[in-house]
Protein backbone atom coordinates (compact mmCIF):
# COMPACT_ATOMS: atom_id res chain seq x y z
CA UNK A 1 0.00 0.00 0.00
CA UNK A 2 1.29 3.68 -0.65
CA UNK A 3 -0.17 5.96 1.80
CA UNK A 4 -3.13 6.33 3.25
CA UNK A 5 -5.42 8.85 4.13
CA UNK A 6 -8.24 7.53 4.99
CA UNK A 7 -9.99 6.07 8.43
CA UNK A 8 -9.90 2.33 8.52
CA UNK A 9 -13.78 1.78 7.58
CA UNK A 10 -13.69 3.85 4.62
CA UNK A 11 -10.28 2.18 4.04
CA UNK A 12 -11.48 -1.59 4.78
CA UNK A 13 -14.75 -0.10 2.22
CA UNK A 14 -12.17 0.28 -0.36
CA UNK A 15 -10.13 -2.55 -0.07
CA UNK A 16 -13.21 -4.91 -0.04
CA UNK A 17 -14.07 -3.74 -3.83
CA UNK A 18 -10.65 -4.72 -4.90
CA UNK A 19 -11.13 -8.22 -3.33
CA UNK A 20 -8.24 -7.92 -0.55
CA UNK A 21 -8.60 -6.94 3.35
CA UNK A 22 -5.90 -5.19 5.58
CA UNK A 23 -4.72 -9.00 6.19
CA UNK A 24 -3.22 -8.88 2.89
CA UNK A 25 -0.91 -5.98 2.86
CA UNK A 26 2.58 -6.79 3.65
CA UNK A 27 3.92 -2.85 3.85
CA UNK A 28 2.53 0.37 3.62
CA UNK A 29 4.69 3.15 1.77
CA UNK A 30 4.61 6.45 3.09
CA UNK A 31 5.84 9.63 -0.09
CA UNK A 32 5.57 12.16 2.62
CA UNK A 33 3.99 13.83 5.86
CA UNK A 34 0.82 15.61 4.47
CA UNK A 35 -2.64 14.48 6.32
CA UNK A 36 -4.02 13.12 3.22
CA UNK A 37 -1.46 10.79 2.58
CA UNK A 38 -0.58 9.98 6.29
CA UNK A 39 -3.33 10.79 8.41
CA UNK A 40 -4.83 6.81 8.27
CA UNK A 41 -1.39 5.28 8.76
CA UNK A 42 -0.75 4.91 11.92
CA UNK A 43 -4.67 3.37 12.97
CA UNK A 44 -4.52 0.97 10.10
CA UNK A 45 -1.05 0.00 10.43
CA UNK A 46 -1.59 -0.53 13.97
CA UNK A 47 -5.37 -3.24 13.53
CA UNK A 48 -3.59 -4.67 10.72
CA UNK A 49 -0.19 -4.91 12.25
CA UNK A 50 1.62 -3.23 9.22
CA UNK A 51 5.44 -2.56 9.01
CA UNK A 52 5.10 1.38 7.66
CA UNK A 53 8.49 2.61 5.43
CA UNK A 54 9.44 5.90 4.56
CA UNK A 55 12.57 8.25 3.97
CA UNK A 56 14.22 9.24 7.21
CA UNK A 57 12.74 12.86 6.27
CA UNK A 58 9.23 11.89 6.38
CA UNK A 59 9.95 9.11 8.85
CA UNK A 60 10.84 12.15 11.89
CA UNK A 61 7.01 13.54 10.97
CA UNK A 62 5.30 10.35 11.30
CA UNK A 63 3.19 10.83 14.42
CA UNK A 64 1.52 7.58 16.50
CA UNK A 65 3.74 5.33 14.89
CA UNK A 66 5.95 3.17 17.57
CA UNK A 67 8.47 2.34 14.81
CA UNK A 68 8.76 3.49 11.38
CA UNK A 69 11.35 1.50 8.89
CA UNK A 70 13.53 3.87 7.23
CA UNK A 71 14.76 3.36 3.80
CA UNK A 72 17.89 5.60 1.76
CA UNK A 73 15.82 7.87 -0.61
CA UNK A 74 19.24 6.96 -2.85
CA UNK A 75 19.49 3.48 -2.63
CA UNK A 76 16.60 0.75 -3.94
CA UNK A 77 15.83 -1.98 -1.18
CA UNK A 78 13.72 -5.33 -1.80
CA UNK A 79 10.20 -6.16 0.04
CA UNK A 80 9.36 -9.59 -0.98
CA UNK A 81 10.24 -10.11 -4.30
CA UNK A 82 9.50 -6.49 -5.36
CA UNK A 83 12.65 -3.91 -6.04
CA UNK A 84 11.37 -0.47 -4.84
CA UNK A 85 13.03 2.47 -5.84
CA UNK A 86 12.69 5.53 -4.27
CA UNK A 87 12.36 8.95 -6.29
CA UNK A 88 13.53 12.19 -4.27
CA UNK A 89 10.54 14.72 -6.15
CA UNK A 90 10.15 18.60 -5.33
CA UNK A 91 7.10 19.17 -2.60
CA UNK A 92 6.50 20.90 0.22
CA UNK A 93 7.45 18.22 2.34
CA UNK A 94 10.42 17.28 4.81
CA UNK A 95 12.13 14.26 2.42
CA UNK A 96 9.26 13.21 -0.23
CA UNK A 97 9.85 10.62 -2.51
CA UNK A 98 7.90 8.41 -4.95
CA UNK A 99 8.25 5.32 -6.42
CA UNK A 100 9.51 3.01 -9.42
CA UNK A 101 8.71 -0.64 -8.14
CA UNK A 102 10.18 -3.76 -10.51
CA UNK A 103 9.65 -7.81 -10.59
CA UNK A 104 9.24 -10.10 -13.41
CA UNK A 105 10.97 -7.83 -15.82
CA UNK A 106 8.08 -5.47 -15.23
CA UNK A 107 8.41 -1.83 -14.26
CA UNK A 108 5.68 0.30 -12.45
CA UNK A 109 6.14 4.07 -11.80
CA UNK A 110 4.20 6.14 -9.41
CA UNK A 111 5.03 10.35 -9.55
CA UNK A 112 2.39 12.38 -8.03
CA UNK A 113 3.04 15.56 -5.50
CA UNK A 114 5.94 17.14 -7.11
CA UNK A 115 6.12 20.57 -8.48
CA UNK A 116 8.36 20.35 -11.13
CA UNK A 117 10.04 17.97 -13.18
CA UNK A 118 13.58 16.72 -12.99
CA UNK A 119 16.32 14.95 -15.13
CA UNK A 120 16.18 12.26 -12.18
CA UNK A 121 12.36 11.84 -12.89
CA UNK A 122 12.69 11.46 -16.44
CA UNK A 123 15.75 9.24 -16.32
CA UNK A 124 13.87 6.91 -13.81
CA UNK A 125 10.79 6.79 -15.35
CA UNK A 126 11.94 5.67 -18.69
CA UNK A 127 10.66 2.45 -20.36
CA UNK A 128 8.00 1.70 -17.60
CA UNK A 129 5.42 -0.79 -18.50
CA UNK A 130 2.68 1.10 -16.38
CA UNK A 131 2.94 4.54 -14.99
CA UNK A 132 0.46 6.35 -12.58
CA UNK A 133 1.07 10.20 -13.05
CA UNK A 134 -0.07 13.22 -11.18
CA UNK A 135 -2.42 15.37 -13.35
CA UNK A 136 -3.53 17.71 -10.73
CA UNK A 137 -4.74 21.30 -11.93
CA UNK A 138 -5.81 23.08 -15.23
CA UNK A 139 -3.60 26.06 -14.90
CA UNK A 140 -6.36 28.55 -16.04
CA UNK A 141 -9.00 27.12 -13.77
CA UNK A 142 -7.19 27.36 -10.69
CA UNK A 143 -5.94 31.26 -11.74
CA UNK A 144 -9.52 32.01 -12.06
CA UNK A 145 -11.05 29.56 -9.23
CA UNK A 146 -12.01 30.64 -5.76
CA UNK A 147 -8.53 29.35 -3.89
CA UNK A 148 -6.89 32.19 -2.01
CA UNK A 149 -3.86 33.63 -3.45
CA UNK A 150 -1.51 32.47 -0.96
CA UNK A 151 -2.92 28.93 -1.54
CA UNK A 152 -2.65 29.30 -5.77
CA UNK A 153 0.49 30.19 -5.09
CA UNK A 154 1.75 26.71 -3.44
CA UNK A 155 0.01 24.37 -5.85
CA UNK A 156 1.75 26.26 -8.92
CA UNK A 157 4.92 26.75 -6.94
CA UNK A 158 7.94 24.26 -8.01
CA UNK A 159 7.54 22.69 -4.79
CA UNK A 160 3.51 22.19 -5.14
CA UNK A 161 1.61 20.16 -7.76
CA UNK A 162 1.86 19.13 -11.65
CA UNK A 163 -0.60 20.84 -13.69
CA UNK A 164 -2.31 19.12 -16.96
CA UNK A 165 0.56 20.46 -19.31
CA UNK A 166 3.57 19.82 -17.16
CA UNK A 167 2.60 15.89 -17.28
CA UNK A 168 2.14 16.22 -20.71
CA UNK A 169 5.42 17.92 -21.01
CA UNK A 170 6.97 14.57 -18.87
CA UNK A 171 5.74 12.54 -21.08
CA UNK A 172 6.55 13.73 -24.30
CA UNK A 173 10.43 13.02 -22.38
CA UNK A 174 9.58 9.44 -21.82
CA UNK A 175 9.64 6.30 -24.35
CA UNK A 176 6.35 5.17 -24.02
CA UNK A 177 6.35 2.60 -26.14
CA UNK A 178 6.11 0.02 -23.39
CA UNK A 179 3.28 1.30 -21.13
CA UNK A 180 0.65 -1.17 -21.24
CA UNK A 181 -1.35 0.97 -18.49
CA UNK A 182 -1.24 5.47 -18.24
CA UNK A 183 -2.86 6.24 -15.05
CA UNK A 184 -3.81 9.89 -14.46
CA UNK A 185 -4.31 10.75 -10.70
CA UNK A 186 -4.69 13.18 -8.41
CA UNK A 187 -7.14 14.81 -10.68
CA UNK A 188 -8.38 18.53 -8.28
CA UNK A 189 -12.03 18.45 -7.99
CA UNK A 190 -12.22 21.94 -8.07
CA UNK A 191 -9.14 22.83 -10.54
CA UNK A 192 -9.90 20.19 -13.12
CA UNK A 193 -12.09 18.03 -14.55
CA UNK A 194 -11.83 14.06 -16.18
CA UNK A 195 -12.85 15.12 -19.16
CA UNK A 196 -9.94 17.95 -19.73
CA UNK A 197 -7.57 15.53 -18.74
CA UNK A 198 -8.37 13.04 -21.09
CA UNK A 199 -8.76 15.25 -23.94
CA UNK A 200 -5.37 17.08 -23.28
CA UNK A 201 -3.21 14.14 -22.87
CA UNK A 202 -4.93 11.65 -25.27
CA UNK A 203 -4.65 14.55 -27.69
CA UNK A 204 -0.53 15.40 -26.78
CA UNK A 205 0.72 11.69 -26.99
CA UNK A 206 -1.34 10.40 -29.77
CA UNK A 207 -2.87 7.48 -28.16
CA UNK A 208 -6.96 6.17 -27.95
CA UNK A 209 -8.74 8.31 -25.07
CA UNK A 210 -10.29 5.15 -24.27
CA UNK A 211 -6.98 3.53 -23.39
CA UNK A 212 -6.08 6.04 -20.85
CA UNK A 213 -7.42 5.84 -17.05
CA UNK A 214 -7.93 8.86 -14.57
CA UNK A 215 -8.59 7.99 -11.16
CA UNK A 216 -11.76 9.05 -9.38
CA UNK A 217 -11.34 10.04 -6.02
CA UNK A 218 -14.31 8.36 -4.62
CA UNK A 219 -14.46 5.25 -6.71
CA UNK A 220 -10.35 4.65 -7.15
CA UNK A 221 -9.72 2.56 -9.76
CA UNK A 222 -10.25 -1.54 -10.89
CA UNK A 223 -7.04 -3.56 -10.99
CA UNK A 224 -5.32 -3.47 -13.86
CA UNK A 225 -3.32 -6.17 -14.86
CA UNK A 226 0.50 -6.26 -16.42
CA UNK A 227 1.49 -8.97 -18.90
CA UNK A 228 4.78 -10.34 -18.77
Amino acid sequence: MIDNGFSIKETDKRMERLGVSGKDISAILVTHEHGDHVGGVARYARRYNIPVWASHGTGAMIKNIDSVQCFNSHKSFELGDISIEPVLVPHDAREPTQFVFRSNNLKLGVMTDTGSITQHMVDVLMDCDALLLECNYDRDMLLNGAYPESLKRRVMGDWGHLDNQQAIGLLQRLNTDRLQHLVLAHVSEKNNSHELVLDSVSQAIECDRAWLNVIDQDEGLPWCTLAG
